[in-house]
């Protein structure tokens, strides 16, 4: 077998939040038609966070990783998993792993349950310096999480999926970050919704937070037409995906927590090079849905 087929790779630490990002990553895993690798990473040292018996001995995690091996195996019977263990340091261990894997999977909290424990710490520094997409999976993400909600009897797992959200800098419109965002709604066949924000003192008369109308943007400085211009290319390349624009003033960060309250996927991008910007760290620490970074040149 080759030892550099494309996988998709999720980070087990022993927490109750790795188990929720493992099997998410097992679904995109099965939409992808790709084989699932479970990476646990040698534990940091102890950390003591002032409150009592909270440090994560090294002996907790592997038998948490042959646990999630056992359970994706039972609920995704095709899925071609690989549970994998080694000596090397959390953060290098994932960093290497990103390299090889089509997506890196991160759970957002770490084993003592707290929040930010593991946002601030690994998964933080893994997603600000990766060189490969990384989504970090909220603690608590449920299947029926992605999909739009059912009144009519409809299995939650035939309900179609909720949309991609794409937050693109027409400064840096990066081929590889929008895309990953088409690719993730084509392969759910989602509608994908692409949010750029508009960070100028707005025309007069709007208010922080009022879409521009196309007519309106575009007289002003041609956003409406740099951004259509820009996706275009990709329209024809995913033809059967369902595209919606918008351009809205404001901050970044704020829109996109809005929007993540109704997507399946929040997808943000990362220059290469460069550490998490306000916006995405804003994203990773408190979007209602997984969030996808995608580093870019």
């Amino acid at each position: 077998m080759n030892s550099c087929i494309r996988t998709i790779t999720v980070g087990i630490d022993g927490s109750r939040a790795s188990l929720d990002a493992a099997d998410w990553a097992a679904r995109e895993a099965q939409r992808r038609r790709l084989p699932l690798r479970l990476l646990h990473a040698a534990p940091a040292p102890a950390v003591r966070v002032r409150i009592p018996d909270v440090d994560v001995p090294a002996a907790y995690t592997r038998p948490a990783l042959d646990r999630a091996a056992i359970q994706l195996a039972y609920a995704h019977p095709s899925l071609d998993i690989i549970a994998r263990s080694t000596d090397t340091p959390a953060v290098p261990a994932l960093l290497a792993a990103a390299l090889e894997a089509e997506t890196l999977v991160l759970g957002s909290r770490g084993p003592t349950g707290f929040a930010g424990f593991l946002v601030g710490s690994v998964a933080l520094v893994v997603t600000a310096r990766a060189e490969g997409p990384v989504v970090v999976v909220r603690a608590g993400e449920l299947p029926e999480d992605e999909r739009m909600p059912t009144v009519d009897g409809t299995p939650p797992s035939a309900a179609p999926y909720l949309p991609v959200v794409l937050g693109l800098d027409l400064s840096h419109p990066a081929d590889d970050l929008i895309g990953y965002a088409f690719d993730r709604a084509a392969v759910r066949s989602a509608p994908l919704h692409v949010v750029h924000t508009w960070t100028v003192p707005p025309p007069r008369g709007h208010a922080p937070g009022m879409p521009l109308s196309g007519a309106t943007a575009e007289r002003e400085d041609g956003t409406w037409h740099v951004l259509t211009s820009t996706l275009q290319p990709w329209r024809h390349k995913f033809p059967e995906t369902t595209v919606s624009e918008q351009v809205i003033y404001g901050h970044p960060g704020h829109h996109l927590l809005k929007a993540s309250t109704r997507a399946g996927l929040l997808v943000t991008g990362r220059r290469s090079g460069e550490g998490l910007g306000r916006a995405a760290h804003s994203l990773i620490q408190h979007a209602m849905c997984p969030v996808a970074v995608v580093p870019h040149s």
